[in-house]
């Protein structure tokens, strides 16, 4: 290909298109279209999701959020495929930002995604801990149960994670693409034994039966508050993203893998609601089990084996625990790249990459170690759990909002060109360049439409994870999301009012 002035000339598309954004390849090419849609559907586990979480979640719920979240990824694969930089999010928004507001705007992104994933992470860890000592419980009836031991069973979790990120190399890749297997296969081992052994409930209480568990005044305003959980379950769907410079082929695998990503656990996701809807057994024994998971419980009612309940818990132990170790690789990444572009303090300790592993060592230490100090805040309060899980949901949701309103602003104006060949050598899609649409598009009104109804699925499951889990507010069952998302935000332009403005100028030119 012929050589970018004042740049080397790359042999390979992805580096291309890496350079293209002003961007030097440092990261191992190591995974495929497979090992990536590997990575993705185990770290958003669905279906193992809806069993952690109980019955809150109506059917109604997981079909709207399904229908967001598909429309969401759609939206973002065209982003991705536009600009595959580990940045993701806050690189999106400094190339589509008026020129007027591109720094502050983008800081402000980056700053929502870091909330937002390295809350994805310690939650990660803190189903994990919670889990094991449901487990522990349901095997063992004399063991006291004490918030000490699931913050040291999410700890443990951690050094799993951080061990199989550090190694580095084709092991994470080869290992997430085991775990698709264990995914698929996990879920007809619970499915199979669970519906054939229990008792069935008719289809007119599964489809209209709806639990208000947090004696909201309205069934319409319960049902809103109680889509938390099915966005939970399809939480961190932009996790191949940051890890796009670590992919081949990555303009097009990536939106693939994400497309394939929802379709796979959303039906997997949907038909283990459906099944526990008709299984449920008696609903009070479930929701007041000792083990604080209801699923347990549905699954001993039907099974009548402690054994058999153990050994099902297990296999989404095993799920959940693997699920970290992308989580702790997709934040981390994206906090690497963040810092690479001078947006976090002490960036030039986090934007490090080992030059034997091509991992950024550094940022998953930091990561792993933030994971751990915020399972702390559990052995104070049990309702950490949720606001761990909306601060999650605020801060990946805010962003996206921010770089899919840019989106629709800049496509609707028609502001995005279409590539043209042999234009290698032309600087675009980043802050001040000239914006093409990548080999992913969803031209014309269609285009449009699925852009506007993802921002208003967004904005109506970020303004509910603001909410309390019940209307009975008090100190204990205050959802604190909102000030840790708003206090880091502010806290965040502060800081860049003080320092970053004079160092963050979006994404650096590297070469």
């Amino acid at each position: 290909m012929k050589e970018v002035e004042g740049q080397p000339s790359y042999q390979n598309k992805d580096d291309v298109y890496l350079a293209r954004m002003g961007k030097r390849p440092v990261l191992q090419r190591n995974f495929g279209l497979m090992s990536m849609v590997g990575f993705s559907c185990t770290i958003l586990i669905t279906w193992e999701a809806v069993t952690t979480g109980g019955p809150a979640g109506s059917v109604y719920g997981y079909l709207f959020v399904w229908a967001g979240v598909t429309a969401t990824f759609v939206v973002v694969s065209e982003l991705v495929s536009m600009a595959p930089t580990s940045g993701g999010q806050y690189h999106w928004c400094s190339m589509m930002a008026p020129k007027s507001v591109m720094k502050v705007s983008s800081y402000i992104t980056g700053w929502l995604t870091v909330i937002g994933w390295q809350a994805t992470y310690a939650t990660g860890l803190y189903l994990n801990g919670n889990f094991i000592e449901a487990l522990v419980i349901l095997t063992n009836p004399d063991y006291t149960p004490a918030p000490w031991r699931k913050t040291l069973y999410s700890w443990a979790t951690a050094v799993f994670a951080a061990t199989m990120n550090i190694i580095g190399g084709k092991l994470l890749p080869r290992f997430e693409g085991t775990i698709l297997i264990l995914h698929i296969l996990g879920f007809f081992a619970i499915l199979i034994p669970l519906t054939y052994m229990a008792e069935h409930k008719p289809a007119s209480e599964v489809f209209t039966y709806f639990i208000n568990e947090g004696h909201w005044p309205t069934q319409g305003l319960s049902f809103f508050i109680g889509i938390i959980g099915p966005v939970f379950a399809f939480a961190g769907g932009d996790a191949a993203v940051h890890m796009v410079e670590e992919m081949t082929n990555a303009t097009v695998a990536v939106p693939w893998s994400l497309m394939l990503t929802v379709l796979i656990n959303g039906t997997l996701g949907f038909s283990m609601l459906i099944a526990l809807y008709f299984c449920l057994g008696d609903i009070e024994t479930s929701l007041k089990s000792p083990t604080g998971v209801p699923f347990l419980s549905i699954f001993y009612q039907a099974t009548e084996s402690t054994a058999g309940t153990a050994a099902a818990g297990s296999v989404i132990q095993a799920m959940c625990c693997c699920t970290t170790v992308g989580m702790l690789a997709s934040a981390s990444r994206q906090f690497w790249s963040f810092s690479r572009d001078r947006g976090i303090p002490g960036w030039r300790v986090w934007s490090k990459v080992t030059p034997r592993t091509a991992i950024p060592t550094y940022t998953v230490l930091l990561t792993s170690t933030i994971g751990c100090l915020l399972n702390l805040i559990n052995i104070g309060s049990d309702v950490a759990f949720n606001s761990l899980v909306s601060m999650s949901t605020s801060g990946l949701y805010l962003s996206y909002m921010i770089a899919a309103s840019l989106l629709l602003y800049r496509r609707c104006t028609g502001e995005i060109s279409q590539p043209k060949r042999n234009s290698e050598q032309t600087m675009v899609n980043t802050a001040g360049a000239k914006l093409v649409w990548g080999p992913f598009h969803i031209p014309g009104i269609w285009g449009i439409g699925i852009n506007i109804f993802s921002l208003v699925y967004m904005f109506i499951a970020t303004f509910f994870s603001f909410w309390p889990p019940i209307n009975e507010v008090n100190s204990e069952s205050m959802n604190y999301s909102v000030v840790g998302t708003g206090g880091t935000v502010f806290l965040s332009l502060g800081y860049y009012l003080v320092r970053a403005r004079g160092v963050y100028e979006g994404p650096v030119i590297e070469i």
